[in-house]
């Protein structure tokens, strides 16, 4: 497995259908900065937490002008379940086989998606990235923080 984008590095561009239609990073990054959330999993107690909080929240991220795609290997028919559950209002994207994860190094050994965060600026690198404890996640408060020191 490669070794992961560090801050200042390119991101590696990638397509990937989502719970709104096919997503291509590079497009995304043509229009504002994107925030990566990779999860481990839908509808489990601390990725819902995360996931929650930033569409409560969700006004800190268009406050930076950044736009939030979360992440996992989960298929697409379980991100419109989740998503419509929990009324998220971003786009799940769907990582079969969990390449575009490993690449940012959000995969684990046994394949499932760890818990990280990945801001790619509109010129395609990476300007900050976060991972936490799997019991752990950064709310929108603290990416606000964060993401408010940067030059974006």
């Amino acid at each position: 497995m490669a070794k992961p984008p560090k801050v200042g590095d390119p991101a590696p561009d990638f397509t990937l259908p989502s719970t709104q239609g096919s997503v291509r990073l590079s497009d995304r990054l043509a229009k504002q900065p994107v925030l990566l959330v990779f999860y481990p999993g839908d509808d489990t107690p601390v990725c819902t937490k995360q996931l929650c909080n930033y569409r409560d929240h969700l006004d800190v991220f268009s406050g930076l002008g950044v736009e939030v795609l979360a992440i996992n290997p989960q298929s697409e028919s379980s991100h419109t379940a989740f998503a419509k559950k929990h009324a998220l209002p971003f786009p799940l994207l769907s990582d079969a086989g969990g390449v575009v994860c490993g690449e940012y190094g959000a995969l684990s050994l046994f394949g499932m998606a760890k818990r990280a965060l990945v801001l790619v600026g509109q010129d395609g690198r990476v300007k900050w990235r976060r991972t936490d404890f799997p019991l752990f996640h950064q709310t929108a408060d603290d990416v606000r923080r964060a993401v408010a020191q940067l030059r974006l």
